[in-house]
């Protein structure tokens, strides 16, 4: 029997074993013998090219051709040989694309007129015009013969987020829609959610991303606020009434399928986590992932890092110490990710918020009984967020160790997020959170937040700073109405603003992310290099500019730009806060030249 044969049978019989799908059902795309000589080969600097190539011919041709490779090299080829037969019978990443201009988007949206700074209007005139780089049809072909693609066939043109991200993603839409929605291209969105729509009928949830190999993992469930954003824009109510029940359908996968127990002062709670177990290494990260799993002895120790791995990629933190347990705390390295085993604020909150707003919608649409069915399992997700999640002696959401039941005391940005979705009870005190953000000194960070204060090299880590992080900080301080809270967010938008025109200006790129310590540095760390496009961080921006773009300027000001009165207490304290060890610093020189 030949070699890449008893693979392809030990892999067979360790899904039963564990009892896990393979992350689809294509064994050139997804598992088998083939994908992993090809990608274990490292015949591309990275993995995602292979998985993301088209067939040039039907999966039954191709297999025989691999087998005619094995044999004539007994089952060794040399990297040159496997490039050979992956070139021979494979079309290169993005074929399945054709050109699209978005007959919706217009030269001048009216929002260009609140930016008062003219310089950031010029910015934001560049940035509504990337929409059209970024956006994506799919090529006809691509529905005749899907079996030949690893992309997922959708009826309407997306929005990516560029580099090697060259399908629709998930949680990334959310900052799309919103920022396509600033730019007018209310069409352009419609296409984006009936997407998504039709996503979650063929499979009955949003996969991850538009690649088969995403299919058994999602990423976080912002569909309901999409179409929130969408309607509130566009009062288009049919639209609702026509996709209501599979709006429905999305929300309850997630209470269906990610849900667990948590019993605390003898009360029992549903929460969520984020949970995506399936067979082997991410296609997309095959290589990667292997060879991380080598510290593990057995199969069965290397399968459950798989699923923890992939369960961090459906938070889309990939990766962090976020996730990491080790003797109940947050250090160790990647082969301690327990995703799986960690309750997360934001996921929970998001939850609530999409219950919230399908008691809304079925009010709305005048159903009475579903209306007050969502309002109930709203305030139910509410109850155990506030009784599992708060931390009465931090005075901040944590997300909660299920291993060692007890609550993961670290900074996240993610910890507000409750505020932002409404998910708390109101009679709660800002000044607590408030006080929380001092101690955690998060403002010192000249570029942005950063996405934890922990030094691990993985990618969502510090230094480095997030867009959509950055985005649900500043939205929880904001909806919070405390004056306090919302100069302070401002403070946040403005650091963030200026930090992303500073590399655009220098590069006249947008990145995926960014240095929360240096004011236009680029992110690092992680398993790929920094992309640039980019849907979300565009989509950010356009928002922050048109929030705050009649009082925000490129130049900072001790006098508000527009009442040239002093600023309030917060920006004052932020001065302070930065200027204090400068301040201190020229004293003790002026001392020592005396």
């Amino acid at each position: 029997m030949n070699v890449w044969c008893v693979v392809s049978t030990l892999l067979v019989n360790f899904v039963h074993a564990n009892d896990v799908p393979p992350p689809c059902d294509s064994d050139i795309y997804c598992h088998g013998p083939l994908l992993h000589s090809v990608q274990m080969s490292n015949i591309h600097p990275d993995s995602k090219t292979f998985v993301d190539m088209k067939m040039k011919y039907s999966r039954d041709e191709i297999w025989q051709k691999f087998s005619t490779l094995m044999n004539r090299t007994n089952n060794t080829p040399n990297n040159t040989e496997i490039s050979k037969f992956v070139n021979e019978t494979f079309d290169p990443p993005g074929s399945e694309f054709e050109d699209w201009n978005p007959v919706d988007w217009r030269e001048s949206p009216k929002f260009l007129n609140k930016i008062k700074d003219i310089e950031f209007k010029f910015w934001a005139k560049h940035l509504h015009g990337f929409w059209k780089s970024l956006g994506r049809k799919m090529k006809d072909e691509v529905k005749h013969n899907m079996e030949l693609y690893s992309i997922i066939y959708i009826p309407h043109p997306v929005i990516v987020p560029g580099g090697r991200f060259r399908e629709v993603y998930y949680w990334d839409s959310y900052w799309i829609v919103r920022g396509l929605l600033i730019s007018e291209m209310h069409q352009t969105v419609k296409g984006v959610l009936e997407n998504f729509l039709y996503l979650v009928k063929r499979y009955g949830f949003i996969p991850n991303g538009g690649r088969i190999y995403y299919t058994k993992r999602s990423q976080p469930p912002f569909l309901i606020p999409m179409v929130k954003s969408y309607v509130d824009k566009t009062n288009d109510t049919d639209f609702l009434r026509q996709n209501i029940d599979t709006l429905e359908k999305e929300f309850l996968y997630w209470m269906k399928n990610r849900t667990v127990e948590i019993t605390k002062d003898g009360k029992t709670f549903k929460l969520a986590r984020y949970s995506a177990p399936s067979l082997g290494p991410r296609p997309e990260s095959y290589s990667e992932d292997f060879e991380s799993a080598k510290v593990f002895q057995d199969d069965f120790e290397k399968q459950e890092f798989y699923n923890q791995l992939k369960s961090a990629a459906e938070s889309g933190w990939d990766f962090s110490t976020r996730w990491f347990i080790l003797n109940g705390t947050n250090s160790g390295n990647l082969s301690n990710t327990k995703t799986q085993y960690i309750i997360p604020v934001e996921l929970n909150a998001l939850l609530y918020w999409s219950a919230k707003l399908l008691s809304q919608f079925y009010d709305t649409l005048g159903q009475a009984f579903e209306s007050v069915t969502y309002a109930h399992i709203a305030n139910e997700i509410l109850q155990a967020v506030n009784e599992v999640l708060w931390n009465e002696n931090v005075g901040i959401w944590l997300d909660y160790d299920l291993i060692n039941n007890k609550s993961r005391n670290y900074f996240y940005p993610t910890n507000l997020v409750p505020l932002w979705t409404g998910c708390y009870d109101k009679r709660m005190e800002v000044g607590r959170i408030m006080k929380y953000l001092e101690r955690s000194q998060i403002m010192m960070h000249m570029g942005g937040i950063p996405t934890s204060l922990e030094h691990s090299g993985e990618q969502w880590d510090f230094p480095n700073a997030w867009p959509p992080l950055q985005y649900m900080v500043i939205m929880s301080l904001e909806a919070t109405e405390d004056k306090w809270a919302q100069e302070l967010a401002f403070e946040i938008a403005k650091k963030w603003v200026r930090s992303n025109y500073k590399a655009f200006n220098e590069s006249k790129a947008m990145y995926e992310k960014y240095d929360a310590t240096l004011p236009g540095g680029h992110g690092t760390g992680g398993e790929y290099v920094n992309q640039i496009g980019f849907g979300w961080t565009n989509g950010i921006i356009l928002e922050l500019l048109e929030k705050y773009g009649q009082i925000m300027t490129i130049q900072e000001s001790f006098f508000h730009p527009e009442t040239k009165h002093i600023p309030d207490s917060a920006a004052i304290r932020l001065s302070v806060v930065t200027y204090i060890p400068v301040m201190l610093t020229l004293v003790s020189c002026a001392v020592s030249f005396l």
